[in-house]
């Protein structure tokens, strides 16, 4: 009864569809691994999700699964269609001539997504810089990855709360900055220019404390990422202490900070340290801020008496 009813099914199709038994064989097991293919994966995703707590381990899980039954299935399906290995073989190699032609770009982002795969030059998570756009990677996929944009209209590298999606070919045309690769860590500098009148040694005295209180390479746990840094990159840094450097403006004393600090916390960093400043600096009626100003100066009064003009009669 039943092997008539699916004889009348494929007599059906074949007179109203034009497909031949065989195609619709070979149609038949396709769906099938479709459908195995999903139940898998939803079972595998589930249980993925269930017996690891941390998200970024779910994310990296999950993907690879999914890339891997989906090969699975692209063969499974590749070999129900073309049957044996030799025919097999012929027609991607075909397909791939063809497709390296038709479909350059894409070709190119697949490829890119096998160098980010294998070299690893950014994982998700980390904060990069490739061409113009700057931000947190969050999903990275065969033909593309996203970025959590920051800067842009916002200061101090914040998010702006777009996503940015690049193509992967990106990574063979255009530099790449990684913030938190290896070195997770950056150098941030805060330019502060006084009056030629202020005490500027007491000044630098004050900044040096508080560098010091905000760098972030205060423990042992920093120091060794530093270092483990410095065993996977040719990193050599002679001194990661903060430091006051002192410099001269056209209208000032400049004393810049320059302090190491983590990739997302530098406008907090920042912010602290300027606060710091500005209660310090108020205690001290002999150190002034400057800013641009038209100032009239007579030297024969107020300059040095060996490099004053001499006075007329």
């Amino acid at each position: 009864m039943m092997t008539r009813f699916l004889k009348s099914i494929t007599d059906w199709f074949h007179e109203s569809l034009g497909l031949s038994p065989a195609i619709q064989e070979k149609l038949f097991w396709s769906l099938g691994a479709w459908l195995l293919f999903i139940v898998i994966r939803f079972i595998i995703s589930g249980a993925v999700h269930r017996r690891v707590g941390d998200v970024t381990k779910q994310y990296t899980l999950t993907k690879t699964i999914h890339y891997i039954l989906g090969f699975a299935f692209v063969l499974v399906v590749l070999f129900v269609w073309f049957g044996n290995v030799t025919g097999l073989v012929a027609y991607l190699g075909i397909l791939s001539a063809g497709l390296a032609i038709a479909l350059q770009d894409p070709v190119t982002n697949l490829a890119g997504w096998v160098f980010l795969a294998i070299r690893k030059p950014f994982t998700v998570g980390d904060r990069v810089q490739i061409g113009e756009h700057r931000g947190d990677v969050i999903d990275m996929r065969l033909f593309q990855f996203s970025l959590m944009e920051v800067g842009n209209w916002v200061d101090a590298e914040q998010s702006t709360g777009r996503i940015i999606h690049i193509p992967n070919g990106w990574v063979f045309k255009n530099s790449t900055a990684n913030y938190t690769g290896g070195f997770n860590f950056i150098w941030n500098e805060i330019p502060i220019t006084l009056t030629f009148e202020s005490n500027w040694e007491k000044a630098k005295e004050i900044l040096n404390v508080i560098i010091e209180k905000h760098t972030a390479l205060k423990d042992k746990e920093a120091m060794a990422q530093v270092r483990q840094a410095a065993r996977k990159y040719m990193i050599s840094f002679t001194f990661l202490t903060p430091i006051v450097w002192t410099t001269v403006a056209d209208h000032g004393v400049t004393l810049t900070l320059r302090y190491i600090c983590e990739p997302r916390k530098r406008r907090s960093t920042e912010m602290k340290i300027w606060e710091d400043i500005l209660r310090s600096f108020a205690l001290h009626s002999d150190i002034d801020f400057a800013y641009p100003t038209t100032r009239f100066y007579n030297n024969s009064r107020e300059g040095k008496v060996d490099a004053r003009a001499d006075s007329e009669n």
